[in-house]
């Protein structure tokens, strides 16, 4: 079993198993909660319901459910392995789902082949979904359920492995044929593959302008044409082509377009060859696609390819269509999701491919150069305009052929859907593209800890930075080998005790602390402790930032780089900062939260200041709160005096800064209660929260994290000159690739990289 294999299995396996639950959105606490939630109060939105069906949206989840229904006989490339072992499967669409367009979802696999059962089913589920969406099911069965469902049901329903590649690929090929030059009614187009994404493909793009004589479908048994008899079924029979073309090698010659939705490998460079000038090849099987990237691109240099896969351009992914679709059809409440609605989201993806890409995408994808060109025909899944421009396309044209039963003002609707997910959910992405531009090297203390060394081979695969493992190699080896980890060659190994660097270190240490009470005696067993080892190869430039304490306490991992590592110049004090991500996706950044006990006006203006550069840093705007318990002299007391003394040395000292207080807590996020004050030059909510003590910064992150369900990355250290962040005991390995993310973030805008390994002696 590979490393990914095992870490597949414990992403899925670690408490609580699976990837869903259910969260209830009403308080119930109290016996009058209790009363409302349910009986007596939970009568009356039944009767309601019940004198007016339509009233079910107001008063349930309805509007905002939907069904993900599978009967497991065509799972991804796993093809018929039952509803229990595709249930994965479908708890992840319903993840992508809530991520994408905050729609919930559950996940129904049933125990049945039978596509009348499976209409059944779905029809008896009807009063319970805004819609359903159909999932791995095998053709031809899919079309059957998926026409008696859009027949007889008045909510919208979806099969996404038939549309979803359809709606998608459809926008890249609109795009592709733009930039060759080709009109879609004029290409030839060669379809390998003739299941339920094939079959609807073609068909979509004839509705986009294709023509229906321009179409070589092939399967298994070769091209399909008329009067062929084996491997048929209705649902080819309108692609049957009077043609003496039999296989696909021949299907190839002269093609302006190629569309693979079959196996691997089965396009060779000679069939590429024969294709005619400038060719479109949408190599769309995954994980292995018709023919690999690489080899297409140097068979011929003309041509604009995309993939099913994230590690080339143009991923037709179907992640692009699924959430908006939906979303825009259950904002209007759609009784169906019909050809123009398909259209519809075709054309506004089309179109965002060819606008100009904000620089918050390209930061989010760690590229200097993203814009409308063969590498880029359609828009990356990360790109949070895809939900404001996709999802008002598909509702104006439900409302405008009728099957909406809601209309909506699309500029209002716009506003909404930019307030429903929040923007600021992609910082975390955005810091570690912006760390693998250029990585640096990271050096863990506790380097034979299993998650550190977990993490070591995330931070590899990923290119997010070079570990440096402190302890015995033969150890640190032998403990990844029983981890299945891959380690050996692509991490530094140093051992405190045998490093060629230890003489070094100890005359640097004796300098540093010969008037601090170390001797000549102790410096060298001193030097043999791993943190104090590794924050002074950060000192001396043999690594580039230091991350520790997954076994030990914070003053063990901060004392001995508070020991070693100078502080930034112009900075009197170290000070700690935790990025909050809420359950709604929105960001803050709070601090002190981890050092200084007591502060004085000074130290609060210095913490906020240091703050602020530390957020600029992650390419982020820093709006600055000093917290307090008072806003603006409602109380009159000396400690909120320290905090607005604080607000003005900060915009004496650094007047380009947004700062202002002193702030209660919610008025600082809450931008209306601010309005009494028109003084005030908070544009909108602030993102850093300044508490006023230690006392006051650690409980508020605690208390976020346990009670608010908000994540809490951090410790992040400010003040040294280089970077120097402590993990809090219990961190999991995504916290620790966090950490060094972060860290490599902060290194390069410290300085250059330390030289590579080869020319450091380890």
């Amino acid at each position: 079993m590979s490393l990914r294999d095992i870490e597949a299995l414990e992403y899925h396996s670690s408490s609580p198993a699976g990837k869903v639950s259910v969260v209830p959105t009403k308080p119930c606490r109290t016996q009058r909660d209790l009363s409302l939630a349910y009986t007596p109060g939970v009568a009356v939105p039944c009767l309601e319901i019940h004198r007016d069906p339509s009233l079910v949206y107001n008063y349930t989840a309805k509007g905002n459910l939907v069904a993900v229904v599978s009967n497991g006989t065509a799972v991804l490339g796993l093809g018929n392995i039952g509803p229990a072992a595709g249930k994965p499967v479908m708890e992840g669409k319903g993840v992508l789902f809530k991520r994408f367009a905050d729609i919930d979802v559950f996940d129904i696999e049933l125990a049945t082949e039978d596509p009348k059962e499976v209409i059944r089913t779905c029809q008896l589920l009807e009063p319970t979904f805004g819609g359903i969406n159909l999932e791995d099911i095998k053709s031809p069965e899919c079309f059957e359920i998926e026409e008696e469902l859009r027949r007889t049901l008045k909510i919208p329903v979806f099969h996404d492995d038939q549309h979803g590649t359809a709606i998608i690929s459809g926008a890249a090929l609109v795009n592709a044929l733009s930039l060759v030059g080709k009109k879609l009614e004029d290409a030839r187009i060669v379809f390998s593959g003739a299941g339920a994404s094939a079959i609807s493909c073609a068909n979509h793009y004839i509705r986009l302008g294709a023509r229906l004589e321009n179409i070589l479908m092939c399967d298994t048994k070769g091209v399909i044409h008329d009067g062929r008899a084996e491997g048929m079924n209705k649902y080819k029979v309108k692609f049957a082509r009077k043609t003496e073309t039999r296989t696909l090698t021949d299907a190839m010659r002269g093609a302006d377009v190629f569309i693979g939705l079959s196996q691997g490998n089965c396009v060779t460079p000679d069939m590429l060859l024969a294709m005619a000038d400038r060719p479109i090849v949408f190599a769309l099987a995954n994980p292995d696609p018709e023919i690999e990237y690489e080899l297409a691109v140097s068979t011929r240099s003309d041509l604009i390819m995309a993939s099913g896969r994230s590690d080339y351009p143009n991923q037709v992914n179907n992640v692009l269509g699924f959430p908006f679709i939906f979303r825009g059809a259950l904002d209007v409440r759609a009784t169906a999701i019909n050809d123009e609605m398909k259209l519809a989201a075709t054309h506004a993806l089309a179109e965002l491919a060819r606008m100009d890409v904000p620089d918050s995408v390209r930061r989010a994808y760690g590229v200097e150069n993203m814009e409308f060109g063969a590498d880029y025909i359609i828009p990356k899944p990360f790109d949070s305009r895809v939900l404001t421009i996709v999802a008002p396309a598909v509702a104006k044209a439900a409302m405008e052929t009728g099957v909406a039963q809601i209309q909506l003002d699309l500029d209002e609707y716009r506003e909404q859907l930019e307030r429903r997910l929040g923007k600021s959910q992609e910082i975390m992405r955005m810091i570690i593209h912006k760390a693998k531009r250029e990585p640096r090297r990271v050096v863990f203390p506790e380097g034979r800890h299993d998650k550190i060394l977990r993490a070591a081979q995330v931070l590899v695969d990923e290119a997010i930075a070079r570990p440096v493992l402190i302890g015995r190699e033969d150890r640190i080896l032998a403990r990844a080998e029983a981890l299945h980890l891959h380690i050996k060659g692509h991490v530094d190994i140093v051992d405190p005790a045998t490093s060629p660097r230890a003489a070094a270190y100890i005359d640097e240490y004796i300098r540093l602390r010969q008037r601090k009470g170390v001797t000549h005696t102790e410096a060298p067993q001193l030097m043999l402790n791993p943190t104090r080892f590794s924050a002074m190869m950060v000192h001396l430039g043999d690594a580039d930032a230091m991350i520790g304490g997954m076994m030990q306490n914070y003053p063990d991992t901060i004392r001995p780089a508070l020991e070693i590592i100078p502080k930034r110049e112009g900075v009197s004090k170290v000070s700690g900062m935790y990025m909050i991500i809420t359950p709604r996706g929105q960001v803050y950044f709070l601090a002190d939260t981890t050092v200084n006990i007591e502060t004085t006006a000074e130290d609060l203006a210095e913490i906020a200041i240091v703050s602020a550069d530390t957020v600029t840093s992650f390419d982020i705007d820093p709006r600055i709160a000093m917290l307090s318990f008072s806003t603006f002299g409602s109380s009159r007391h000396p400690f909120a005096q320290k905090v607005a003394t604080a607000t003005e040395i900060v915009r004496q000292r650094r007047p380009e800064l947004v700062v202002e207080g002193e702030l209660m807590a919610d008025a600082a996020i809450v931008p209306e209660m601010l309005a009494d004050y028109p003084f005030c030059r908070m544009p909108g909510a602030a993102n850093v929260l300044i508490t006023p003590s230690l006392e006051a910064g650690n409980i508020a992150y605690k208390l976020l994290m346990r009670i608010g369900g908000c994540e809490a990355i951090g410790p992040i250290l400010m003040g040294f000159s280089k970077p120097v962040h402590v993990l809090q005991r219990g961190s999991e390995v995504n916290d620790v690739v966090h950490m060094a993310a972060l860290a490599v973030v902060e290194a390069q805008s410290v300085g250059p990289r330390t030289p590579q390994p080869a020319e450091v002696p380890a």
